[in-house]
C-alpha cells in the first residue's frame, strides 16, 4: 500500500519514474508527445517529475497506457499486478521478465509463414500464416487455423473458433510462444532459434500441443517459421496457399529445415 504521508515531490518523483518506464517501449519521445497531444516541453516536465498533469490529461495518459490514476501512488509493475498470472511478484522475476521488452530484431513484428508436419499423417504438412505485433512492453501474435485442419478436427470453422492468439516469450537461445484458442479450448507452445539464411528470416524449433498421449502420433513436430515483412502485400499470397500440403509442395527451405526423414529429439 502507498503512504498517506508522500509528499508532493514524492508523488512527482513516482508519477515520472513510471512515466518514464511506460515510454521506454517507444522509440521516440516526440513522436509519443504526438500521440498523446502532449506538448514535448511538458511531457519532459512529467517524465522529470517536475510537475502533475490536469485531471484531463492524466486521463489520456492512463487510457493510453492501460494503467489507472494509482500511477501517481504506486510502481507501475505493481499497478495490477496481484491477480495477473505473470505479472504477480511469484512469477514475475521467472516469466514476466522474458516476456516484456523483446528486441524487434530479435523476433521482428509482421507477417510469418510457418510449415510444420500435421499430427494425424506423417506424409501431409501444414503451411499457416501469423501475425506478430508489439503492444506497450508486451509481444503478441495471431492468426487464423486452416478451414481444413478445424474439420480434421471435428471443429467450428467460423472465424471466431478458428482464431489463437500466443504471448511471446524470449529465451535464452531463442523465443517461446504460449498459443490457445479461445477459452483455452486447445493450447500449444512453440520454440523457435534462428538459423542462418541469405536474408536472416527464418527460425526453426517445434511445436508440442496439450493432448493426451496417442499411440502412433506425436505431441510434438518440427516447425519452421519464415519472416515476410509488414506488408499485407506480401502476406496475401501465402495467406492463398495456407492448408495441407505434401513436403514436395513446401518452399524448398521450409523442406530442408524440417527435416522430414530425421525423427525429432
Amino acid at each position: 500500500m502507498p503512504s498517506l504521508k508522500q509528499s508532493p515531490a514524492e508523488l512527482r518523483n513516482m508519477f515520472g519514474e513510471n512515466l518514464r518506464q511506460l515510454s521506454s517501449s517507444y522509440a521516440s519521445i516526440s513522436d509519443l508527445s504526438r500521440q498523446l497531444g502532449i506538448n514535448r516541453t511538458q511531457f519532459n516536465r512529467y517524465l522529470s517529475g517536475e510537475s502533475f498533469p490536469r485531471p484531463d490529461v492524466l486521463a489520456r495518459i492512463c487510457s493510453f497506457f492501460k494503467v489507472d490514476a494509482r500511477v501517481l501512488l504506486e510502481p507501475v509493475n505493481e499497478i495490477g499486478a496481484g491477480q495477473d498470472p505473470i505479472l504477480n511478484t511469484y512469477m514475475r522475476d521467472f516469466v514476466g521478465v522474458g516476456a516484456s521488452n523483446i528486441p524487434n530484431d530479435i523476433f521482428p513484428s509482421g507477417f510469418y509463414r510457418f510449415s510444420r508436419r500435421t499430427y494425424h499423417d506423417k506424409e501431409i504438412f501444414i503451411v499457416g500464416l501469423v501475425f506478430v505485433r508489439r503492444e506497450g512492453t508486451n509481444t503478441f501474435m495471431r492468426g487464423y487455423e486452416t478451414k481444413d485442419a478445424m474439420v480434421l478436427q471435428g471443429l467450428p470453422t467460423n472465424a471466431r473458433a478458428r482464431e489463437f492468439r500466443g504471448l511471446v516469450m524470449q529465451q535464452e537461445d531463442g523465443i517461446g510462444v504460449l498459443v490457445s484458442r479461445r477459452n483455452s479450448m486447445t493450447s500449444s507452445f512453440n520454440y523457435l532459434y534462428r538459423v542462418a539464411s541469405f536474408e536472416n528470416n527464418y527460425w526453426v524449433g517445434y511445436i508440442t500441443r496439450t493432448v493426451p498421449e496417442e499411440v502412433g502420433k506425436p505431441r510434438a513436430v518440427r516447425m519452421v517459421y519464415e519472416y515476410l515483412g509488414t506488408k499485407v502485400a506480401n502476406a496475401l499470397p501465402v495467406a492463398r496457399k495456407t492448408g495441407f500440403h505434401t513436403i514436395d509442395e513446401l518452399p524448398p527451405f521450409h523442406r530442408r529445415l524440417l527435416r522430414p526423414d530425421t525423427p525429432l529429439s
